[in-house]
């Protein structure tokens, strides 16, 4: 897991560089398509990077973006009317079955195929109309890293060049050398705090709630931590509820409009008595965890990668493998 993670700066300055005509030219067939609708379909980290997909296709493109349940095709053989549409279908593997069965069902729906692979010859690259490679290389890690932040990436190439919008390139070409220096982040007071923890929640907002989503996975399989990604607009409406004195928390605020709000709330729980730790901020009472300032659509990216460095060390001082995580394979075959 280190080492594979480590490699996630090197693995998006090719995959920018590798895919860049091929973006180009899907950018374009989606301009002059226009679809009415996008549907996303993946699992595990996958659907993290899912999560991102729809906050960046909606607030950059004004395109409605949901979520496929896999289980409505794969279990109830049901076939929603997908024509115009477009499915995004991500996964590091390609192989697992109900994504498969989801994608041939959307397809013969009349959905285009686009899929976000790292195994460019699996059975989901052959099932697209596009292919975007995530190029992250071989990953042996059960614990995805460097393809979760390789998916990112390619979700911002294709989304910025559908837009036309040149400073989010711009910006997105610098992220090899940013997750470089957020590598080299020293989140050791985390590991400290959370060494003991039993429960934590993970929170984030928009674009950051996906890293939010990652993060309380990892936590769960490579610490054997108890952790919940929350919304920070959800935390109040119940699971504010647990929050109590000594209580930990992990927050991520990337600088773009949610910012504000998450740090008003990360200081409402600061004063509570809550056991605060957070990446994007500095507040009284709180845990800073050091990060890259950067164009608020990469933040996120720079804080999975710091993350990344941070749960490893956390699952060997909690007395883990991270590399052997128990009852886990790295191709889920869920049917």
């Amino acid at each position: 897991m280190f080492r594979e993670a480590a490699q996630a700066p090197a693995a998006v300055r090719r995959q920018l560089h590798t895919n860049a005509a091929r973006v180009a030219r899907l950018a374009e067939r989606l301009r002059q398509a226009a679809p009415r609708a996008i549907v996303t379909c993946a699992r595990g980290s996958s659907d993290h990077a899912a999560t991102f997909a729809r906050y960046l296709i909606e607030t950059r493109l004004g395109l409605l973006t949901s979520s496929a349940a896999p289980s409505v095709s794969s279990v109830y053989e049901a076939a929603p009317d997908l024509a115009g549409m477009v499915m995004l279908a991500i996964s590091q593997s390609g192989a697992s079955p109900d994504l498969l069965a989801t994608v041939s069902s959307a397809r013969a729906a009349g959905a285009r195929i686009i899929a976000l692979v790292n195994a460019e010859n699996s059975p989901l690259a052959q099932l697209a109309d596009d292919l975007i490679p995530v190029l992250a290389g071989v990953e042996r890690s059960v614990a995805a890293t460097k393809s979760y932040i390789a998916s990112l990436s390619a979700i911002v190439q294709l989304v910025a060049s559908w837009s036309g919008d040149e400073a989010l390139s711009a910006a997105l070409a610098q992220a090899p050398d940013l997750l470089a220096r957020a590598w080299q982040r020293d989140w050791s007071a985390a590991v400290t705090r959370l060494s003991t923890a039993s429960d934590l929640y993970v929170i984030g907002r928009g674009l950051g709630l996906a890293i939010a989503q990652e993060a309380a996975l990892k936590f769960k399989e490579t610490c054997g931590l108890h952790a919940e990604a929350v919304s920070a607009a959800e935390l109040r409406h119940g699971p504010m509820a647990l929050v109590r004195a000594g209580f930990p928390l992990l927050i991520f605020t990337q600088h773009d409009e949610s910012h504000a709000g998450v740090v008003q709330l990360t200081g409402e729980l600061a004063a509570a008595g809550a056991d605060v730790l957070v990446a994007g901020a500095s507040l009284a009472h709180t845990i800073a965890l050091p990060s890259e300032a950067a164009h608020p659509v990469i933040e996120p990216l720079l804080f999975a990668q710091s993350f990344y460095r941070m749960a490893n060390a956390l699952s060997l001082a909690r007395g883990r493998n991270p590399d052997q995580p128990p009852h886990l394979n790295k191709v889920t075959e869920t049917l």
